[in-house]
């Protein structure tokens, strides 16, 4: 009886001997031997990679998507840090697309480090926004029809280069005040970065629209669509550079030398 208990414990004691004698072997959990592990594989690879696996036991894994299953060898976040992505600062705006109507301009930047091993991915490289400009490319003067009168944010009087302009006529300009009438609802239904101004734009407030060159008409020295032979109460229309279904109407209710309104209320002809 006593032979036959001693029977079927030893063979279960030897196996539990090699558990021991291999785990012993392996250290303690987390731990790599010689060779293991992502510093000996020297490879740290992006998305799902299952060739990019170091040595075992137990074999573990250095690419991207090894977080998410879980089967990261014990030194990748050592051996292969998130790097997030940098880039350049953003260059000049360039001249608009095309003259003589509204079009945009585009301002670019470029990478200067890409992502690796889950690190913050890369914004947007490029920005538009609307303007016009009022002489060809040539250098001939448009011809000036644009109505209704439009409007981009008074940042944009600040960066548009004034060509052809006399020095002593630059700061030359006026500012017109108007009462906004209602604001339809394509106002706020807006994805392009240059035109998020128009979802703040409200019914009742009160803006400040800048006329300077060279939006100015050569000869009146007036901007198309300031409303300057407007009768009392009379509803003009706007229209949003850079977004064509916003469009509304507004009350003239005066003019000024300069603006001051706040920022979010301020705009210019273009």
């Amino acid at each position: 009886m006593a032979l036959r208990e001693a029977d079927r414990i030893l063979p279960l004691a030897l196996a539990l001997a090699v558990v021991a004698a291999v785990s012993w072997a392996q250290g303690p959990a987390g731990e790599l031997g010689p060779g293991q592990g992502c510093s000996a594989l020297g490879r740290c690879c992006p998305g799902r990679d299952t060739t990019c696996a170091a040595r075992g036991p137990p074999r573990c894994f250095c690419d991207q998507a090894c977080g998410a299953v879980r089967d990261c060898c014990a030194d990748y976040t050592r051996a292969c840090p998130a790097v997030s992505c940098v880039v350049a600062e953003w260059s000049g705006w360039s001249r608009c697309a095309k003259p003589c109507q509204v079009s945009y301009r585009v301002r670019r930047r470029h990478v200067l480090r890409e992502p690796r091993n889950g690190g913050a991915p890369c914004p947007h490289l490029e920005e538009r926004a609307g303007c016009v400009e009022y002489r060809s490319h040539q250098g001939v003067e448009c011809q000036q029809s644009l109505f209704p009168a439009l409007i981009t944010t008074g940042s944009y009087g600040k960066e548009r280069k004034k060509r052809g302009v006399p020095k002593e006529q630059e700061i030359v300009g006026y500012c017109v005040q108007f009462q906004l009438g209602p604001i339809p609802g394509s106002c706020r239904q807006v994805r392009a970065l240059h035109a998020q101004w128009t979802k703040y734009l409200t019914q009742g407030h009160m803006v400040c629209v800048r006329c300077e060159w060279p939006a100015q008409d050569a000869k009146s020295r007036r901007c198309y669509g300031d409303g300057g032979g407007a009768r009392g109460n009379q509803l003009l229309q706007w229209k949003a550079a850079g977004h064509p279904r916003c469009r509304g109407t507004w009350e003239r209710l005066g003019q000024l030398p300069d603006c001051s309104c706040p920022e979010v209320h301020s705009f210019v002809f273009i």
